[in-house]
Parts: C-alpha cells; structure tokens; sequence
C-alpha cells in the first residue's frame, strides 16, 4: 500500500529542484542574437553573446522593477576601477519583465549609455536571454561575469550577498591578472638594404 505514495512523492520533490542554468561555469553560453524587434543596443544595431570575448565582461540582465536590488555590487565593481581596456561590463534590459512603457525604459537606458559610455546597453525584447541560458524571467538581477574567452566565471541569479559581490571581485581580478600580464607588443625596425634592422 505504501508504493502508491512513491510516485506523488518523487514528483513533489522534483518540483522542487529548480532548473539547472543553460550556461555553466568554464563554458561559453548558448549564442544569442538580438536585433529588430528582439532588442539589440539602444542604438538600433544588433549585439551577439559572441561579442562577449577579448576582455573580462561583467554582464548584468536586469529586471527594471529589480533594478536597485544589486546596487551594493554595482558600487563595489565601480570602487575597483578595473582597466578598461581589458574589462567591460554589459547591462542588459528584460523589456518584457516589467508593466513600464517601452518608450520611457529606452529614454532612460540612451540617458545612462550616455553617462556611462563604456558600458554596453542591451535591450531584450522578450525573455531571450533568460529562455537561452535559462535565467530568471520576472523579478530578478542576474549577474554574470565571462573570460577573455567567453567562459562564464561567475553567475548569481538574484541578490548578490557580500560573500557573493567579493567572489564575483575576486574572479575578476584571477581572469585580468594573465591579461595584465602579457607583455605589449614591441614595434619590430624596418629592415635595411642589407636585411638588417636599423
């Protein structure tokens, strides 16, 4: 008579367990394309996941009702000053997350791509970030940070705690230091009639 319980139980419990990420830790995320009616950069051309490589990028898919819930983290990542010509950040916009307008979400996203132009503004028309890697649709501030490579390093799908914001800092700081590193690239002399360099 117990068997009968087994299966109610195994399902309850399955329930339960949320939905693995599409994108895992050392690995380069499904590709997602945005342009058109998907969304792109606010200023009307397309951007790809495939973009997110040659520097250390710390992407941020936003809710806008959700928008100060990682502030904290926000200040933290500015407070670093991180050389900006190996680390990028990317902020990109659930359109349809929230009951605003779309008109008065892209007014204010032009305003901050134009206060903060080295961050790149993405807007996601209709959850295809979240349904590709598997991120939260409504309510949240995921957080991700990538490689030089486009292997993912860190991912937070919520509220970032203090432990959380130092680890994310701290995996910046592994994946810049080889980058930091390398050696710049020396200007070779011409070569002389003789073959030789002057």
């Amino acid at each position: 008579m117990k068997s009968k319980w087994i299966i109610p139980v195994i399902l309850v419990v399955l329930v339960g367990i949320p939905a693995a990420n599409a994108v895992e830790l050392g690995q380069v995320p499904p590709t997602v394309q945005l342009s058109g009616e998907k969304g792109g950069r606010v200023d009307g051309t397309p951007w790809s996941s495939t973009e997110i490589k040659g520097k250390v990028y710390t992407l941020m898919y936003v809710d806008p009702d959700a928008k100060d819930m990682n502030i904290p983290t926000e200040k933290a990542l500015k407070a670093q000053n991180f050389p900006k010509n190996i680390y990028g950040s990317i902020a990109i916009i659930n359109m349809n997350a929230t009951w605003k307008p779309n008109f008065i979400i892209n007014k204010i996203l032009k305003g901050k791509q134009k206060t903060y132009p080295d961050t790149i503004y993405v807007r996601d028309m209709d959850y295809y970030i979240s349904k590709a890697w598997k991120l939260k649709k409504n309510g949240s501030y995921a957080v991700l940070c990538f490689d030089q490579d486009g292997k993912l390093i860190f991912l937070k799908d919520g509220k970032l705690s203090t432990g959380d914001t130092q680890k994310l800092i701290e995996s910046i700081k592994t994946a810049l230091k080889p980058m930091e590193e390398k050696p710049a690239p020396t200007e070779q002399s011409a070569p002389t009639e003789e073959g030789e360099t002057k």
